[in-house]
């Protein structure tokens, strides 16, 4: 049970624009990718709570989690399992601060997001699928 863990991403998005940050070149995990804030739970954290946590923790800031968009269950190069949850937020501050993590952070247009993991995929399609809706 130890090689499984859960973990929680929170897609924030802003005039249609997400945030993304680069990974260090030095991380062991996709090195120098696009990723969205978030990470690894504790064992038994609650997912609200972890995805609070890692928020504060990359960008030193909190955002509001408004729903789930996307579920990926993948095996990192290290063998550990994950089930991630991608959550759509709202950043609560125009301040952010990244964290050792990351090299960088930007505003990406969603309809731009060409380059981005395919692992994004589903959560922008379901995100673009909420928008439609309001």
């Amino acid at each position: 049970m130890d090689n499984f863990r859960n973990a929680a991403k929170a897609f924030i998005v802003r005039g249609n624009k997400l945030f993304m940050m680069k990974r260090r070149p030095n991380d062991p995990h996709k090195p120098g990718k696009l990723d969205i804030p978030g990470g690894r739970l504790e064992l038994g954290e609650d997912p609200f709570e972890g995805l609070k946590r890692e928020v504060k923790e990359e960008l030193n800031s909190q955002v509001e989690i408004i729903m789930p968009l996307a579920v990926k269950h993948f095996v990192r190069v290290d063998g550990q399992k994950i089930t991630l949850i991608m959550y759509w937020c709202n950043l609560l501050s125009d301040e952010v601060k990244l964290s050792e993590e990351h090299t960088e952070q930007k505003w990406m247009d969603i309809d731009e997001l060409k380059d981005i993991p395919e692992f994004f995929h589903e959560a922008i399609g379901n995100y673009k699928k909420y928008i439609k809706h309001d």
